[in-house]
């Protein structure tokens, strides 16, 4: 997968704010117990919008600007407050507190550092601000809502994808693991995921590599070492996101060998461009548009007072998971051109305009 990529309780309940917020934004749905009171400020009320890094591409051009979209939607007189944390969990601590002092209603967090991010949850639920958790849950201190694709089966689907193809190809030797954040609890799942699949294939796991920060860079570094030391045992790898497989895959390149099928996770443009030139095998198409209209439903929601049940409890969290899709050379023009995710535009230039033609993507 490429840019990396994979990124993840009883809700805090807000019901003073309700009768102001509804108010100032519009619903005409109930507040759940909260009573109107005078402005009070609330017309422009703040939500955060905490994202961990910028390894990978999705952040910035889509998860930002669609939850924004959809806040707007709800309620116009909102304030959204975006920040960025560059894979720092201090500096992602430090966004949270001054979102707190600005007065946000709710806070949605994809968290650098799961652990480290339950400081975040106490904070803010000790103002009585609601967290809801985006993407990569939080497993020691519960939040007030998890939203995000089902991580785990991510794992498992990416990695039995390629089981599948190596058996079909009658591949004889050993997979590569490259895994997500160690900081990450959604790494984790998805790594649990991966060995599902991969323990039982029958494939030997020849070695795998917990990549810190997602950053595609120390996974092409550590899958080059495996190269010089595995050589042609090396059949297939499944790398956890679009940003660790772009990884492995300049590691393959670099060294002059044949790039073995690689996985990847995240649906990014370049991860589209590898698998239509036949550099990587599959990818997980998960519309970010999903999940950032479904976590900023949810936070309206908490914003009015009320107290989402969730579908599903997560990490003892009320939690709502979405089912993704494995994407191929064989379904990608379905998957991600038909169905409007991505432009032939975006996608289709210079060197991989032939492949799309082959396709038949425009």
């Amino acid at each position: 997968m490429n840019r990396a990529q994979m990124r993840t309780s009883a809700f805090a309940a807000v019901a003073v704010l309700a009768g102001s917020v509804l108010a100032a934004c519009g619903s005409g749905s109930d507040a759940g117990g909260g009573t109107a009171g005078g402005d009070g400020g609330v017309q422009n009320a703040k939500v955060a919008f905490l994202m961990p890094d910028l390894a990978s591409t999705r952040y910035e051009l889509q998860d930002k600007p669609l939850f924004e979209a959809k806040m707007k939607q709800l309620c116009p007189t909102c304030e959204v407050i975006y920040q960025n944390a560059d894979s720092d969990a201090a500096k992602q601590q430090q966004q949270a507190n001054s979102a707190l002092a600005q007065g946000v209603k709710a806070i949605v967090i994809d968290p650098v550092d799961s652990a480290a991010a339950a400081t975040i949850v106490k904070s803010a639920q000790a103002q009585q601000v609601p967290i809801i958790a985006y993407d990569r849950p939080i497993p020691a201190t519960p939040a007030d809502y998890y939203i995000s694709f089902d991580n785990e089966k991510i794992g498992s689907l990416i990695a039995q994808s390629l089981v599948d193809h190596l058996k079909a190809e009658n591949a004889e030797g050993g997979i590569l693991q490259v895994n997500g954040s160690p900081t990450d609890a959604a790494a984790g799942l998805i790594k649990k995921g991966i060995h599902s699949a991969v323990d039982p294939s029958g494939f030997k796991l020849l070695a795998e590599y917990d990549t810190p920060e997602w950053q595609p860079e120390k996974a092409q570094t550590w899958v080059s070492g495996q190269i010089t030391q595995f050589k042609d045992q090396i059949v297939g790898v499944v790398a956890a996101n679009d940003g660790t497989g772009g990884g492995t895959i300049a590691a393959f390149k670099a060294a002059g060998v044949k790039v073995p099928p690689v996985t990847g996770n995240d649906a990014e443009v370049a991860a589209a461009q590898r698998i239509v030139s036949g550099d990587q095998y599959n990818t997980i198409s998960k519309p970010i548009k999903i999940v950032a209209e479904a976590s900023a439903n949810v936070a309206w929601e908490f914003m009015q007072g009320k107290k989402p049940a969730g579908k599903t409890r997560l990490y003892n969290t009320p939690s709502e998971l979405f089912v993704p899709t494995v994407v191929t050379k064989e379904n990608i023009k379905e998957v991600l051109f038909d169905s409007g995710i991505m432009k032939a535009a975006d996608v289709c230039t210079g060197e991989y305009a032939k492949g799309c033609e082959e396709l038949g993507i425009k």
